[in-house]
């Protein structure tokens, strides 16, 4: 395999098309690039002996894809980093797995993130946190923080995560990769472990948008076990892959660029607009005025359900479990002892939001809001084509810099979070490096089951800059 590492995805599918390499020969140089890499980052959580390699011919038959912790692999562990789930086994295979493997993709292992989903910087994991390729003093983001590590440190091609709120686009900014969030019910949630049921979206994290393409191909469609998966006419995502912005109209919304966003993001962005105006886009400027209550209304909405999402974990069905003399005591020390201090601190808001008395005043309320975030965007596509942001405020911060600040960590997200709220497809791609050598990520936001228009702007920069294709230094060495 010698120098693969740094091939992209169907570059090196070209190689095993042409007998250059074979597929076990792929699987078993990245699983060993893993196993000489991977102790700095703690980026995966297990790694797999082998694959069921498929003879089926699809475009990536035989390369390796990493899967976050939280999506159910038949017959191997998922935990969500959580102790709670220290030995649990999943008992089928989530339907984007069951589509991974008909298309003939080899498994390589599970990433870690933060326990069942709850963080932005992948330091809330019973696994102990996953560190930045670009500088392990950082963070890699999160909650598909692992994921994303992988990806931008060559140990896999691709991998899948999943976005609440942007567990998939962050942590992607942070580490310099393509982290792709499509419209809610593009992609079936059946066997990922729910977080938020109204806001989770599977996608895939690549290093281009070449790879994007052709991993949406194979995730999407409708799925019957999926009661909030949509029927749509089936696409090919590989017919953007045209390098073409002429009069597309971009929207550039004032209210991501005020108090708060760092001044290199800032230059990054401008720099991105002033791409797509040489290529013959259009640029808007746009106002999205209900951005401003996005954060609080998300931790409403999201803590409600994972609330109730995390009332099955008790240690009766699954899990772990606290011998005790009463079930109410069993109950509180399983649930004591096994989720970690992010997990309680969301349990907690959403049950308050939930309970008697409050559940109008916070709950509902949000739910209204949600509603006049979604109309901004109603309202802004009327105008434009896509919205372009910036991904995240800053750069990666460093390890432990947030992690006792609860709301200053939530803040992470304050980009990405409208999305999800308003069930919109959106990528996050690199567009820069500050003057530490960490990444800068640009969000392209489209309209619902639009994803085309965002692969058509997202190959049009990768074609005219460079950015996607640098390496992390510790990771650019032959193993």
């Amino acid at each position: 395999m010698k120098d693969n590492f740094s091939l992209f995805g169907y570059e090196i599918a070209e190689k095993i098309k042409t007998a250059e390499v074979t597929k076990s020969e792929v699987f078993s140089w990245f699983k060993q690039r893993v196993e000489k890499l991977d102790k700095p980052l703690n980026s995966f959580v297990s790694l797999f002996d082998s694959a069921d390699i498929s003879e089926q011919k699809s475009l990536f038959s035989g390369l390796p894809i990493a899967i976050k912790d939280n999506i159910c692999i038949k017959g191997k562990k998922i935990t969500c980093a959580s102790k709670i789930l220290s030995n649990h086994i999943a008992a089928y295979d989530a339907t984007v797995i069951s589509r991974l493997k008909t298309a003939g993709l080899a498994i390589i292992g599970t990433t870690n993130m933060d326990e069942f989903a709850f963080g932005s910087s992948t330091e809330n994991s019973c696994y102990g946190l996953t560190k930045n390729p670009w500088n392990i003093n950082c963070v890699a983001g999160g909650s598909s923080g692992g994921s994303t590590a992988a990806v931008a440190a060559r140990l896999v091609p691709f991998a899948l995560g999943s976005d609440t709120g942007g567990s998939i686009r962050q942590p992607a900014s942070f580490c310099g990769v393509v982290g792709f969030k499509p419209t809610y019910g593009r992609v079936s949630r059946f066997g990922l472990v729910a977080f938020g049921s109204s806001l989770d979206q599977i996608g895939p994290i690549t290093t281009n948008f070449i790879d994007s393409a052709n991993l949406l191909n194979i995730i999407c469609g409708f799925d019957p076990f999926d009661s909030t998966s949509v029927k749509t006419i089936d696409e090919d995502f590989t017919d953007s892959l045209i390098e073409d912005c002429k009069n597309i109209k971009i929207g550039v919304p004032k209210e991501y660029f005020q108090e708060g966003l760092s001044p290199v993001c800032r230059e990054a962005i401008s720099a991105v607009i002033e791409t797509f105006k040489a290529k013959g886009a259009i640029i808007v400027d746009i106002s999205l005025p209900y951005t401003s209550y996005a954060v609080a209304t998300y931790y409403i909405v999201a803590s409600s359900e994972a609330s109730s999402n995390l009332q099955r974990f008790d240690g009766v069905k699954y899990g772990a479990r606290c011998e005790a003399s009463t079930v109410e005591d069993m109950y509180s020390l399983t649930r004591g002892n096994n989720f970690g201090s992010e997990a309680k601190r969301r349990i907690f808001l959403g049950t308050y939001s939930l309970s008697s008395g409050y559940y109008d005043a916070y709950y509902v309320r949000a739910l209204k809001v949600r509603r006049l975030i979604k109309n901004d965007f109603d309202k802004a596509f009327r105008e434009v084509d896509v919205i372009l942001t910036p991904t995240a405020p800053s750069t990666a911060f460093r390890v432990g810099e947030k992690i006792s600040d609860p709301l200053s960590m939530y803040l992470s997200d304050v980009y990405t979070i409208s999305a999800n709220l308003a069930g919109l497809p959106a990528v996050s791609f690199p567009c820069g490096f500050d003057k530490d050598n960490l990444p800068i990520g640009a969000q392209l936001i489209g309209k619902e089951f639009d994803e085309k228009s965002l692969i058509r702007l997202g190959y049009s920069y990768q074609q005219n800059t460079d950015f996607h294709k640098k390496i992390p230094k510790l990771f650019g060495a032959k193993v």
